[in-house]
């Protein structure tokens, strides 16, 4: 393995971390890394691999979007309780080192609920906005993980 391709491989891992541990942009960090590593062999190949990549991630940033935003349509979860969560989840993410985001999510949505459903209802319906929350990193995860695969297919063929 050459510098760069350490580097990328570095860069592609923090996004990575990023997609878990939603602090950092993870799927725009792993593209910016294949981009640079692409631009850096100017290769037919590296160009065909970074347009691979780029279809996957921006094509699993559409599928984390529209799956989870059908799944919280469907279990009745309305926008004003996401938007809570993350307006809490944000204020989180200062107060509480690492965990802040979740935790103030978590809070957000529960609060949310307790006002719209009641206290009866309302970890339910938290438990359900978490589950499209974690599907929704998954689907992140996994098209980033793809992309990463169609990288070292590619470094390994240049």
């Amino acid at each position: 393995m050459t510098g760069t391709e350490v580097l990328v491989a570095l860069v592609i891992a923090v996004g990575l971390v990023g997609i878990i541990v939603p602090v950092l942009p993870g799927s725009v960090l792993v593209l910016l890394g294949i981009l640079a590593w692409a631009v850096s062999l100017g290769t037919a190949t590296a160009w065909t691999v970074a347009g691979l990549a780029a279809v996957l991630l921006v094509g699993g940033t559409v599928v984390k979007y529209v799956v989870p935003g059908r799944r919280l349509k469907a279990s009745g979860i309305p926008a004003s309780t996401q938007w809570m969560g993350a307006a809490l989840g944000f204020v989180g993410f200062f107060v509480v080192p690492v965990v802040g985001l979740f935790l103030g999510f978590v809070l957000g949505v529960y609060l949310a609920e307790v006002g719209r459903v009641g206290q009866d209802r309302a970890w339910p319906s938290t438990k359900a906005a978490l589950r499209v929350v974690g599907l929704s990193i998954l689907i992140e995860l996994v098209a980033a993980l793809a992309a990463t695969w169609v990288w070292i297919i590619g470094v390994v063929v240049t």
